[in-house]
């Protein structure tokens, strides 16, 4: 019998197929495409074998919603670090957001990302476009561009100068295009008409007072009203009250919706407490009843996709008095360990964690070819060690800014191993090769 022939072969782990868990099984790459899946036995070769026993092989995990500040300050951040960042925590594509210096809102600034990011991207790379009022007329031939994962609006103001909160404008961003559309979705009229009963210096914890949970819940409101009547479909970013999980239950034909790692695993006033203005991001940190909405909602499918919101700032920067500090933070490295801790202390299976992080963002964005291990699909793999116990340390951050919230966490299960199609770009904690990242293919609307 002639020996089947691989580039890579991944032997002896447990696939989390989207069928379920196939223990002691093999895969076989070739070409950076899965060749092969299963009990392949002696007879197959490869150029390159890893043993995966006694691991967990998962479909390539993807953090749909990073901010690499790329072009902007290489001291904070770049697409480079951050992408090393991203395959040393086991993510084998990130969607990096708009809301760089310059933004990426044209199809100037998009040549130029589309090339920078074939340059020096270790994981495959999805681009968001920003909609500003000037930019609508442009917005369906920019959302078709190639590696473009979507239009990502900022209905209330955050880090950087992007901002569409009118009610005519969002009306008009949904009616230019058809594909999903991405929203930070607080409520910015509401935002700044409150910003006048905090005074400088105040304790972190106002920050979720200022930011309460009506502009959230308000913000969401009227965009799925607009997408209800545009029938433009939508994706609510980091949600984080318990009135939004339950009010976007009776609007699944038209919404999905993203929670951040944050929100599942930090809870208000205890993170102002412990790390001040390190806890500070856009929508806050809240109380236990909003974490444990949800919760329930990732238990009962109302949540799509998790992302980490990644989005470094220089310690300078964080440390100011509040409001004056920096508002988000760093996660693409550590989104990983935290969620599979979740997973050991019971709080979702394991194949719920990959449905969210793999298959979750390659649907709700339309990416082709990725979110499940299975032949002909690309050859993503995350392999996990569920047993293994670490500290989150801050010397282990591939981020220049050099901090992370989650120092000092103690979590069971680990990534050990990043394959971005058939690549082995990480092994043990250490970056292996070259930079060899692509645009994600998002088929025809988005070449």
């Amino acid at each position: 019998m002639t020996a089947e022939k691989f580039d890579l072969l991944v032997r002896g782990g447990t696939c989390v197929l989207p069928w379920g868990e196939l223990e002691a099984a093999d895969v076989g790459i070739r070409a950076g495409r899965i060749a092969a899946l299963g009990a392949l036995g002696g007879q197959a070769e490869a150029e390159a074998v890893i043993d995966a026993r006694h691991l967990h092989v998962l479909p390539g995990l993807i953090d749909p919603h990073v901010h690499f500040r790329d072009p902007g300050d290489a001291a904070v951040e770049t697409m480079e670090t951050g992408t090393r960042g991203a395959v040393l925590g086991g993510i084998t594509a990130v969607f990096d957001m708009p809301n760089t210096t310059p933004p990426l809102v044209d199809a100037a600034a998009l040549a130029a990302k589309q090339v920078h990011v074939a340059r020096v991207a270790w994981c495959d790379v999805g681009l968001y476009v920003g909609a500003t009022h000037g930019n609508i007329p442009e917005l369906a031939a920019l959302e078709a561009a190639r590696g473009v994962c979507g239009i990502k609006v900022f209905a209330g103001s955050t880090t950087g100068t992007l901002l569409v909160a009118d009610d005519a404008g969002l009306e008009r961003v949904m009616r230019a295009g058809r594909r999903r559309i991405a929203y930070h979705g607080e409520d910015e009229f509401r935002l700044q008409s409150r910003k006048t009963l905090f005074a400088r210096g105040e304790p972190y914890a106002r920050h979720m007072e200022w930011r309460d949970e009506e502009c959230a819940f308000l913000g969401t409101r009227r965009i799925l009203a607009l997408a209800t009547l545009t029938g433009r479909p939508a994706h609510i970013l980091h949600v984080s009250t318990a009135e939004e999980f339950g009010y976007l239950a009776d609007f699944r034909d038209i919404c999905t919706v993203e929670v951040l790692v944050n929100h599942l695993t930090q809870v208000a006033p205890d993170a102002y407490d412990r790390l001040g203005p390190y806890a500070v991001l856009n929508p806050p940190l809240r109380g236990e009843r909003h974490r444990a909405a949800a919760w329930a909602a990732v238990r009962d499918g109302r949540v799509d996709t998790i992302g980490s919101d990644h989005a470094p700032h220089p310690r300078a920067a964080k440390e100011r008095p509040w409001p004056d500090c920096a508002a988000g933070l760093t996660g693409v490295q550590t989104t990983v360990p935290i969620m599979l801790d979740h997973v050991a202390a019971g709080k979702l299976s394991l194949a719920r964690m990959v449905d969210l992080m793999s298959a979750g963002p390659a649907r709700v964005y339309g990416a082709r070819s990725k979110g499940r291990l299975a032949v002909g699909y690309d050859a993503d793999l995350t392999l996990v060690d569920l047993a293994a116990r670490r500290v989150i340390e801050e010397g282990w951050i591939a981020s220049p800014c050099g901090w992370t919230p989650f120092a000092g966490a103690r979590v069971t299960g680990w990534p050990v191993a990043t394959v971005v199609r058939g690549r082995v770009v990480m092994r043990d904690d250490a970056v292996l090769g070259q930079p060899a990242g692509r645009l994600v293919d998002f088929g025809s609307a988005g070449r």
